[in-house]
């Protein structure tokens, strides 16, 4: 059994910064990407960042230069360094990651999100 479980969060006033982590545990091969995803209320999931093995980053226009992700390969944990927040990226916080259970099978699993609220 995969899970991935968030930390952090929370609320901050904006321009303030805030890190959010979120490991993997269980019986796990390999993790190949990581990412995080936020859902806004009354809107769709949408992709913030991911990251490679490799540590390869891929970031949505709206966080970057705001946002970095990073991984941590030994512990099975990815991070999201959030700075210049912004209210508009309030919303739920998800984990997402690519995660090989055994040798021969892949499959994607979710955490189960954290709130991060940004004041005006």
């Amino acid at each position: 059994q995969v899970q991935l479980v968030e930390s952090g969060g929370g609320l901050v006033q904006a321009g303030g910064s805030l890190n959010v982590s979120c490991a993997a545990s269980g019986t796990i091969f390999s993790i190949n990407a990581m990412g995080w995803y936020r859902q806004a209320p009354g809107k769709q999931r949408e992709l913030v960042a991911t990251i490679t093995t490799a540590g390869s980053t891929h970031y949505a226009d709206s966080v970057k230069g705001r946002f970095t992700i990073s991984r941590d390969n030994a512990k099975n944990t990815v991070y999201l360094q959030m700075s210049k927040l912004k209210p508009e990226d309030t919303a739920v916080y998800y984990c997402n990651a690519d995660i090989y259970p055994s040798r021969w099978h892949i499959s994607n699993y979710w955490g189960q999100g954290t709130q991060v609220t940004v004041s005006s």
